[in-house]
């Protein structure tokens, strides 16, 4: 069983950079595998938007200027002052972004990190903030969009002469260097919707709910990969930290990777570690569950 730090980039960790470097750092020592990061670029005041998590439809208790600093930058300097723990987008929106930039941030972070990236995608929820970038037309066909900027990342990470065309995008033998370093980057699918965990089953590397660990969700990604003649059992699922650490053995029975410990209580959850030296404390609970 792996262990990942989530919510890295946000509360007080999101602007101080000497205690997040301590805190991953701390993370790295104690065995955690991964630290996530979170995405918007811009939360316009008085939204109107339903965020999914939350029964009141508001996105950290209503609170809009949150210091949220831009993941795939917080994730570069991070790099910088590690050497093994892997670095993820919990989750990146895919369809705010051009997908042959995206493809080429994520590609070079992954090159100077020595492969360490982990690309977690979204739709994304928030018409205002889609319309503040100057994508509000991207915000209604945002999952075709997302199928298929994933499709047009992975040719220009893999492909000698990258070439696509389809509804978006569109490019010939346009090339991208530098490639990552495995050829690809894993693509994990958040959301806890069916259509989220189609997604998984259809285009991801892994599937990573946003809270708890929905079974239902959890088995039609797995369908769903079948159904492509993909390989179910090859889907990574991750969950959030259960509340009883004894029930980590049967989320590994029945296929789960990864956990994910929240350094900060966003989507409705509560914090779990809020210092370096909590996340130290973790080393005997990850060494303990390590072989599952």
């Amino acid at each position: 069983m792996k262990f990942g730090l989530r919510y890295c980039n946000t509360g007080k960790f999101a602007m101080d950079t000497a205690l997040a470097t301590e805190l991953v750092q701390a993370g790295e020592a104690a065995g955690f595998e991964s630290a996530w990061t979170v995405e918007h670029t811009v939360i316009p005041s008085g939204y109107q938007s339903q965020y999914p998590y939350s029964p009141d439809g508001k996105m950290a208790g209503g609170v809009e200027d949150l210091l949220l600093p831009d993941p795939l930058m917080w994730m570069a300097y991070m790099a910088g002052v590690t050497s093994t723990i892997n670095f993820g987008t919990g989750i990146l929106i895919v369809p705010q972004h051009s997908p042959v930039v995206c493809a080429k941030q994520i590609a070079t972070l992954d090159h100077m990190s020595g492969g360490r990236v982990l690309l977690g995608i979204g739709v994304g929820w928030m018409r205002e903030e889609f319309d503040a970038i100057g994508v509000g037309d991207h915000f209604d066909d945002r999952g075709r969009r997302t199928d298929e900027y994933v499709a047009a990342m992975r040719e220009l990470w893999s492909a000698e002469r990258p070439t696509f065309h389809g509804e978006f995008v569109n490019f010939d033998a346009a090339y991208c260097r530098p490639q990552p370093v495995n050829g690809s980057v894993p693509i994990i699918v958040g959301g806890d919707s069916k259509v989220a965990a189609r997604r998984a089953g259809r285009l991801g590397d892994g599937y990573f709910p946003a809270r708890g660990a929905p079974w239902n969700l959890i088995d039609l990604a797995r369908q769903t990969a079948a159904e492509h003649g993909r390989d179910p059992d090859a889907l990574e699922i991750t969950v959030q930290l259960p509340a009883d650490l004894e029930e980590i053995p049967e989320l590994a029975r029945r296929g789960v990777s990864r956990i994910a410990v929240p350094v900060s209580p966003m989507a409705g959850l509560q914090t779990v570690i809020s210092t370096p030296d909590d996340a130290s404390a973790w080393a005997d609970t990850i060494e303990r569950f390590a072989d599952l």
